[in-house]
């Protein structure tokens, strides 16, 4: 009795853990550990990876194409019903000016065929061959430019998260305060000692912070589920971010950085405007080889087997062997204008990448001086917010003291809370702010992003 007990506790132990799910994984970052793993797990990032793989299989298929080739072809041919041809009848023996029908060939046939061909010059083929280069440069700058927008993604991300965060604990922080501010008030008022104006003040002003309270816990989740989304995994994971906001925000400001030495060469835009005029270069130089004239050679071998019956597998089947050796030359000579036409706007298409070029050099040192303008301003308004933060928290004490002992009114006091609590969502702002812009002016001058904590 005591063995059969164990046996089918052991049995529901069993059961038990093998209907239990696994617990899910918990994720921890700090923003250089996010950064790291969006630019892994990333879904446009992992794409950007397997352009670079297509671009390196699209090169050897350029290549390869003017490399031997080989093909093998069979052919089996049954005629139902065979053609007759009429001969003269004296070639038989018969009367002379009478025609004899006679079937040539027998009702089956079967042949085998390998041809190797082999390019020996194609003006098309060769500039091909060279633009690969150049393809693989493009899918290389376009990879960096995908890792620069999932890092800008991740930093943005992650500061809203941790600007949520932040400002749940201040509105939950602020709600207290009013909560308490309110039922002083209210014993006040209900012992004749105060006045209903400053309740229903009280009242309006709480109201308005539980509303915010409630947005913006729910905003805190809706931030945490796009940084998720953006480091590449499931939006409803747990997440921890292990960075604060006000010390995250120290840690971005950085004069040097607006000293150090820009290199255009360095700038992923600047290499994508290259690429696109090295593309438009190969387009003319292909326009221009279309004509030149193309020599290609081939040689083949061959067997073929003929029987008035499906015999070919039987040994005693007769194959009869050929083998052709061939050039192939083919020379443009006319076209009525067509190709000079091509050429000519392949050119122009050519010029047009050229300006586009400088144009984009032009824009590339305006979106560096403005980044630099704009990470400047992100400073400054930091300290500013910052030092008014402390203002209004100040002001707003002294007004708590007054309206206490009966000197400051509901309405001043109302005032001087409003100022705190946008001094407060101007402090969290002015720091993401800080940490976005050094993002956008690290990108354009392409200093690595994930050193952010040093």
């Amino acid at each position: 009795m005591r063995n059969i007990y164990l046996t089918s506790l052991a049995l529901l132990t069993a059961v038990l853990g093998i209907s239990q799910d696994p617990p899910e994984k918990t994720y921890s970052f700090t923003l250089e550990e996010a950064i790291e793993f969006a630019l892994e797990n990333n879904y446009s990032a992992i794409n950007a990876g397997r352009d670079i793989v297509d671009a390196r299989k699209q090169k050897w298929e350029t290549i390869a194409d003017g490399l031997p080739q080989i093909n093998g072809s069979v052919s089996y041919q049954n005629q139902l019903k065979q053609p007759v041809s009429l001969i003269p009848a004296e070639f038989a023996g018969g009367t002379p000016g009478e025609f004899v029908p006679i079937v040539f060939g027998q009702a089956h046939q079967a042949s085998a065929t390998a041809t190797l061909t082999q390019k020996i010059f194609d003006g098309s083929y060769i500039v091909g061959v060279q633009a690969t280069k150049s393809f693989l440069s493009y899918s290389a700058n376009n990879e960096e430019k995908t890792d620069q927008e999932v890092r800008k993604s991740v930093v943005e991300a992650y500061g809203n998260v941790l600007l949520a965060k932040e400002s749940v604990a201040i509105l939950e922080k602020n709600k207290a305060n009013l909560e308490k501010n309110l039922f002083e008030t209210n014993k006040l008022y209900e012992n004749g000692l105060g006045d209903e104006e400053s309740v229903e003040q009280l009242q309006i002003t709480l109201s308005s912070i539980e509303s915010q309270l409630k947005n913006t816990v729910r905003l805190e989740n809706i931030t945490r589920q796009m940084l998720n989304l953006v480091m590449g995994i499931a939006i409803d994971a747990p997440t921890k971010l292990e960075e604060d906001l006000d010390d995250l925000a120290e840690s971005q400001i950085d004069f040097a950085l607006m000293e150090s030495e820009f290199n255009m060469a360095n700038n992923v835009d600047y290499k994508l405007a290259i690429n696109l005029t090295e593309q438009r270069f190969f387009e003319w130089k292909l326009a221009r080889s279309r004509a030149l004239p193309t020599l290609s050679t081939f040689i083949n071998y061959g067997s073929t087997a003929y029987s008035d019956s499906f015999t070919f597998f039987k040994s005693e089947q007769d194959w009869f062997d050929s083998s052709v050796l061939g050039l192939d030359l083919s020379i443009p000579l006319f076209s009525s204008g067509k190709r000079s036409a091509s050429t000519a706007r392949a050119k122009i298409a050519m010029e047009k990448a050229k300006t586009q070029l400088s144009e984009a050099e032009e824009q590339i040192r305006l979106q560096l001086e403005k980044a630099k303008s704009d990470y400047i301003l992100s400073i400054e308004e930091y300290e500013t917010a910052k030092q008014n933060l402390g203002l209004a928290e100040r002001i707003e004490n002294k007004n708590q003291i007054k309206y206490s002992e009966g000197i400051a009114s509901s309405f001043d006091l109302r005032q001087a809370q409003t100022q705190l609590y946008d001094a407060q969502q101007g402090y969290l702002q002015s720091m993401v702010e800080v940490i976005n812009k050094k993002t956008e002016l690290e990108v354009i001058i392409n200093e690595p992003i994930s050193n952010l904590k040093q």
